[in-house]
């Protein structure tokens, strides 16, 4: 299993933290170690909140600057934030608007979350827009996918977790779906 390191950062009820708890339980289901350290302060009032995700044999949870694989950025002022956590080979996919977005390299994607998820009515599916773009491969990144884990493999955490919700399992499988057809694939 390969090692990886990724951080999650939005405002507080964007669910950035239901996100890092997703990917989590993934690796934990493929066998790998992780590591997770979460940030939510003023969560509540929509503050910054951050999580750190170590998948593979790591001893701290905390990822030091200029060496995360990936970026999952929620809210896009964020990116200026936390860009500094990215390893020159990283990558990066952050909910922007079109043109909303300046400064990225070739590995740093934008997709407009919010529209996609006002447009699919439901405001607080954005991180699971974000969350199946960036399973499916985003422009210009080279990788299928650039994380450790498959969509197949959060649909399966989803259900899971999700176990007699019908309504919000389907809902949230609609919302993983619509941000993987705007990928690559």
């Amino acid at each position: 299993m390969e090692r990886q390191q990724i951080v999650v950062s939005g405002l507080g009820g964007q669910g950035v933290l239901f996100v890092a708890r997703l990917l989590a339980d993934a690796a934990i289901r493929k066998g790998a170690g992780v590591l997770t350290s979460e940030t939510h302060g003023m969560a509540q009032r929509g503050g910054v909140v951050v999580a750190h995700l170590k998948v593979g044999d790591f001893e701290s949870p905390l990822v030091r600057e200029s060496r995360a694989d990936g970026l999952l950025v929620l809210s896009a002022e964020n990116f200026r934030l936390h860009r500094r956590f990215l390893a020159p080979s990283g990558w990066a996919v952050v909910n922007a608007p079109p043109g909303g977005l300046t400064g990225g390299s070739s590995r740093v994607c934008a997709i407009d979350a919010d529209g996609l998820a006002k447009e699919f009515g439901n405001l607080h599916a954005i991180n699971l827009v974000l969350l199946g773009y960036a399973l499916s491969g985003p422009a210009g990144v080279e990788e299928e996918s650039p994380l450790f884990c498959s969509a197949e493999e959060i649909r399966e955490v989803l259900r899971r977790r999700m176990e007699g919700k019908e309504k919000l399992l389907d809902a949230s499988l609609a919302a993983l779906a619509l941000g993987m057809k705007h990928g690559k694939r």
